[in-house]
């Protein structure tokens, strides 16, 4: 997969994700925790962003940290994701962006486990699995 950024019109994004993708990817909402469809997935394989393919995560690093969405301790390559401050509903939170298309992946808290200490808290509806 290249890493050329992703540029789409908002109408091309809406065309081109379901609902519920483009809620989360395009406009930062989240889905209700222990909903998503890989929050309990314990299947080998690699998660990629579901608006435009990049690989994100792999299931190597993937754990249950009881919150309820796809969790991982790493991503797969530091330049796949970007982080930025996120001071919506009242608090402080860094958000997780594709760094190919921009899309809204979830968080990142300081309270996972080693060897990073970094949980990333994924939307379910931000990814797409492919197994190994």
């Amino acid at each position: 997969m290249s890493n050329d950024k992703v540029v789409k019109s908002e109408q091309e994004w809406k065309e081109a994700l379901t609902p519920e993708q483009y809620r989360i990817l395009r406009q930062k909402g989240t889905e209700a925790p222990f909903t998503g469809k890989y929050w309990n997935q314990k299947e080998d394989g690699t998660y990629v962003c579901a608006g435009c393919g990049q690989d994100l995560f792999r299931s190597e690093t993937k754990f249950d940290s009881g919150c309820g969405w796809p969790s991982f301790y790493d991503a797969l390559d530091s330049g796949k994701v970007e982080t930025r401050d996120d001071f919506s509903h009242g608090m402080h939170r860094i958000e997780v962006l594709c760094s190919r298309c921009g899309g809204h992946l979830g968080h990142v808290f300081e309270d996972g486990p080693e060897p990073t200490g970094m949980r990333y808290c994924i939307n379910s509806a931000s990814l797409q699995f492919r197994k190994s």
